[in-house]
C-alpha cells in the first residue's frame, strides 16, 4: 500500500515539528511531534491513529491552548490538511 508523508513546522505551540504519515485512502498511520507536553502529545497520536483524516480534522480543528490562539491539536490539522494533498510514494 503506498504512503505519504508530511513533516509539518509548528507555529505558536510548544512542540516544533509534526511528523505525520497517511495511506492512499487518507486514514492515518502514524504521527509524532517534536517537543511539547509529551504524554498529552503520545495520547493524541494514538487516539488518530486508523482515523480518516476528514473525521479528525471537524474534532480537533479550532482547539486552542489557554490564551494562544491554536494547540497541538490545531496545529495537527494544519498538517493532515497539507497531508491530504501530499504525492503517494
Amino acid at each position: 500500500m503506498k504512503t505519504k508523508q508530511v513533516q509539518y513546522e509548528t507555529k505558536g505551540t510548544c512542540s516544533r515539528l509534526i511528523n505525520v504519515t497517511a495511506d492512499e485512502n487518507d486514514v492515518i498511520q502514524q504521527v509524532s511531534f517534536v517537543n511539547g507536553c509529551n504524554g498529552n502529545l503520545q495520547g493524541i497520536s494514538q487516539l488518530v491513529r486508523g482515523q480518516k483524516i476528514d473525521d479528525v480534522l471537524p474534532r480537533l480543528n479550532g482547539i486552542r491552548c489557554g490564551s494562544k490562539s491554536t494547540s497541538c491539536p490545531d496545529q495537527l490539522c494544519r498538517a493532515l490538511e497539507l497531508l491530504k494533498n501530499a504525492p503517494l510514494e
